[in-house]
């Protein structure tokens, strides 16, 4: 039986460009999309935090050091520039897989700078 995980996540992601008029999908640093464990053309799940709304999309690669987060085609529709997002990839993994796996977390402050990265969640506290 294969579960679907959490493979990666850019957390807090700050939107810095939405572009209508270009190929539907997100530029990512592509510094960032290796630090998350993304890839080209990798089907992406965008939360953003700052309107509720929630869609599907696909990594383009941007410049690397750019801190480059943008919204393109139909996806523009769904953010506003500065918007905090959470961009998610997720894999099918075996139950063998499962037991060793590790998400590929990265944490961005103000200005899409990396604050820290990490392959765990703490527990939440009730």
């Amino acid at each position: 039986m294969q579960s679907t995980l959490l493979k990666g996540k850019l957390h807090m992601a700050r939107v810095t460009q939405a572009e209508l008029w270009y190929d539907g999908s997100c530029a990512i640093d592509s510094d960032f999309v290796k630090l998350a464990g993304l890839c080209e053309f990798e089907r992406i799940d965008i939360y953003n935090v700052d309107n509720g709304e929630r869609f599907s999309t696909y990594v383009i690669l941007a410049e690397a050091g750019s801190k480059t987060i943008s919204m393109n085609g139909a996806a523009a529709r769904k953010v506003q520039v500065g918007d905090r997002v959470i961009i998610a990839a997720y894999g099918q993994y075996s139950e063998a897989e499962m037991a060793a796996h590790k998400p590929k977390l990265v944490y961005l402050g103000e200005g899409n700078t990396v604050e820290r990265t990490s392959n765990t969640i703490p527990v939440q506290v009730a």
